[in-house]
């Protein structure tokens, strides 16, 4: 069992707490998709904080209901561009700079990059979730699941934060935790077969064990 630090612990109860030629039949199920895009497509102005909140809150609750994996993506797909809309062009530069720093693996001018990013728009929960994934990659579990505690105090139906954190957590082989946190996310979105796999194997491992 490993040990965990501290510094580890004290992110971690923030992060808890905080806590989508053809045949007639094809035809239709290619106007139904674009209907369902089109749905998916937030009608608020994400240029102002209280338009995001309420595309997440529409895209949200639609998520819950979706009907199927393809439309559960769509949905995903649309939560996903709201959640890269920082309101600041400036905010969003930098983004793209980390990206591309990250997708070199230059862990050093990314992580300067993304602090910068956060000095202007602390506020910004894709900023933090961004920079956690940054530091996961770079194995920083510490700074990583701190900045997942910023996530999730700032947008707690984060779901792709959640399952970085249950990942840190069973590298960490903290189990339990690892399965608490995969079962929020898969909460706030069902459509996620993959992280389903991973909870019905989970589960067996502890079974008996008080979550």
């Amino acid at each position: 069992m490993h040990i965990v630090p501290a510094r580890i612990w004290m992110s971690l109860a923030c992060a808890l707490l905080c806590a989508g030629l053809v045949s007639p039949a094809f035809a239709q199920a290619d106007a139904n998709r674009e209907k369902t895009a089109a749905a998916a497509r937030p009608r608020f102005d994400l240029n102002l904080p209280e338009g995001r909140k309420q595309a997440l809150d529409d895209l949200f609750a639609r998520l819950a209901q979706a009907g199927d994996a393809r439309e559960a993506n769509v949905l995903q797909a649309a939560i996903q561009r709201v959640w890269m809309h920082s309101g600041s062009d400036t905010a969003d530069l930098l983004m793209s700079r980390a990206n591309e720093a990250m997708h070199k693996k230059d862990w050093a001018l990314s992580e300067q990059v993304l602090g910068k990013l956060l000095e202007i728009q602390p506020d910004w929960a894709e900023g933090w979730n961004q920079r956690a994934t940054e530091r996961y990659s770079n194995d920083d579990f510490a700074g990583s699941i701190e900045d997942v505690a910023h996530v999730l105090a700032l947008e707690p139906r984060h779901y792709g934060a959640l399952t970085g954190l249950g990942f840190m957590f069973q590298k960490m082989d903290m189990k339990k935790q690892a399965l608490r946190v995969f079962r929020r996310a898969l909460e706030i979105n069902p459509r996620q077969d993959e992280l389903r796999k991973i909870v019905d194997k989970l589960t067996p491992e502890i079974d008996g064990l008080d979550l």
